[in-house]
């Protein structure tokens, strides 16, 4: 959230990019027009940081879909290399359309994921009970679909989220409908595990522990948070039920696996230390080899118990229900969050947690 890692959010029509001066302590703002539509869901590209990604409302044939699309922002406002917004009055700039992801006919569009490493040139969106994977192609002017999937079956067989696993050398993809949380291998678009009833009710949101290749988080209507291990998912290994209502957003410190940040309809943040099922459950670095192998752990080690999990702060800034809450990615002790009505909040890690995990 300094200069090189802005907060970038849709309000309807527009895109409001949030840069963060931490030392000065001041917010500045500029405001990208999206005219192709209402906007339901943003994604920055990780490899080339002037690109996103949105799903916007369109309507067509009398009805009303979600589609998405890939927009280059103008070069003075990409992040390290934009204008200076000390003028208020100053116009809003417009986005640069560089392709559509798909017609509509592949229903409505949830969500967009980009690969997490690579280029920045392969996309998943999914659309209704599809999920689709797109290389970008001519400077991401041309999105070719390489492969895709199709949920069947019974019940409700439309995707509500979907998150790119960094691990694995990116093969893999984890996708939510309605109750269930599906796993897919992206080279072959083929289901690698399924959590039939991960939630009681619908799951909200979904992320990977960044440490931890097997471990991933979600969350949902029926206010809890849980961890599982893709290995292994007959039950969850943790459960949370901090929050009184619908649970929209979880996310990983992507530096301190333990320090997990969640926003719900309850209005609320709620910052946890999940540190025992975390990459340093000690204190120190460990594998999963490593816990798994009980017994040949030396005694003193066998009586050493790992620090309990908590609730570090709750956050009580916002006055309408918490959509998304994401940590920084230039500074890891920096997160922000968003409400329905538009409030946008930007806190840090308590001091003394930090220095407890620095030292």
């Amino acid at each position: 959230m300094e200069d090189d890692a802005p907060v970038i959010y849709g309000l309807e029509f527009q895109i409001h990019i949030i840069d963060f001066d931490d030392e000065n302590n001041v917010i500045n703002k500029n405001v990208l027009l999206h005219q192709a539509g209402e906007i339901w869901h943003v994604s920055a590209s990780p490899a080339d940081k002037g690109v996103l990604a949105t799903c916007y409302n369109k309507t067509a044939d009398g009805k009303v879909v979600t589609c998405a699309a890939v927009w280059r922002m103008p070069a003075e406002l990409e992040p390290g290399g934009h204008e200076s917004p000390e003028d208020a009055a100053s116009p809003a700039h417009a986005l640069e359309l560089l392709c559509h992801l798909g017609p509509a006919a592949h229903g409505s569009t949830a969500c967009v994921a980009w690969e997490p490493a690579g280029d920045g040139k392969r996309v998943i969106s999914l659309a209704d009970n599809h999920i689709l994977l797109w290389d970008l192609q001519e400077s991401s002017s041309q999105a070719v679909l390489a492969s895709s999937a199709s949920l069947e079956g019974k019940g409700q067989l439309k995707f509500t989220t979907g998150r790119w696993s960094p691990h694995h050398n990116c093969t893999q993809v984890a996708t939510a409908n309605d109750t269930a949380v599906r796993g897919w291998d992206t080279r072959t678009m083929s289901q690698i595990y399924c959590i039939e009833s991960a939630h009681g009710q619908l799951v909200r949101d979904l992320d990977f522990n960044p440490n931890k290749q097997y471990y991933l988080a979600s969350c949902g209507d029926d206010c809890r948070v849980k961890f599982w291990d893709t290995r292994n998912v007959t039950e969850p290994i943790k459960t949370l039920e901090e929050h009184s209502h619908w649970v929209w957003s979880v996310r990983y410190n992507h530096s301190h696996d333990q320090l997990v940040l969640t926003g719900s309809s309850d209005s609320r943040v709620i910052l946890s230390n999940m540190v025992s099922i975390s990459s340093e459950p000690f204190g120190h670095l460990v594998d999963d080899d490593d816990l798994s192998d009980q017994e040949e752990r030396r005694p003193e080690e066998k009586s050493q118990e790992p620090p309990q999990d908590s609730v570090i702060a709750t956050y009580e800034e916002h006055e309408d229900s918490v959509y998304a809450v994401d940590w920084s990615s230039a500074d890891p002790w920096l997160f922000a969050s968003l409400s329905y009505d538009g409030r946008l909040v930007i806190n840090r890690v308590p001091r003394a947690l930090k220095y407890h995990i620095l030292l």
